[in-house]
C-alpha cells in the first residue's frame, strides 16, 4: 500500500513559483518561499478581466 499525500491548488502554485525564482535568481529556500507567497497572493487578488 502507498501513501497519498494531500497537497492543496495553492501549495502546487507556490512551489511552482518557488522553484521559478530560484531557478532564475540567487534565492535560498527560505527567501524564494517568501517570494513566492506574495507572487500567489498578488496573482489572486487581481481581477479576472485584467488578468
Amino acid at each position: 500500500m502507498t501513501d497519498t499525500t494531500f497537497v492543496s491548488r495553492y501549495e502546487q502554485r507556490v512551489t511552482f513559483v518557488q522553484d521559478v525564482l530560484q531557478k532564475n535568481a540567487t534565492l535560498n529556500d527560505k527567501a524564494a518561499r517568501e517570494l513566492a507567497v506574495h507572487v500567489v497572493y498578488a496573482i489572486d487578488h487581481i481581477p479576472e478581466p485584467a488578468r
